[in-house]
């Protein structure tokens, strides 16, 4: 081999290995990416389903008498005509 074929062949090389090693984007630096990638693909699946579970309940809560009734008494502490509804604080609790 030649001189020039040489120079040529470890020029080629390093360029080889700094597209490799060196460099804005390394192969880390892909494989990090593509880590975090998962990680974040993840994260969407989880949340895909939380949303999907959340518009199930609101749909419900639109549609639902039973269940609007139910959260009116429990959070609002609705109660219908004729009923009438007791509340016992903490101190009344404690005092038993």
């Amino acid at each position: 081999m030649s001189r020039t074929r040489q120079v040529g062949a470890a020029v080629i090389g390093l360029a080889i290995l700094y597209a490799l090693i060196g460099g804005e984007y390394s192969i880390s630096d892909w494989l990090t990416l593509r880590s975090q990638e998962r990680v974040e693909q993840a994260t969407i699946a989880d949340l895909t389903v939380a949303v999907d579970s959340l518009r199930r309940f609101a749909m419900q809560l639109e549609t639902n008498p039973k269940l609007q009734e139910r959260i009116a008494r429990e959070e609002f502490g609705m109660v219908r005509s004729g009923e009438f509804l007791y509340r016992l604080g903490r101190d009344s609790l404690d005092e038993q």
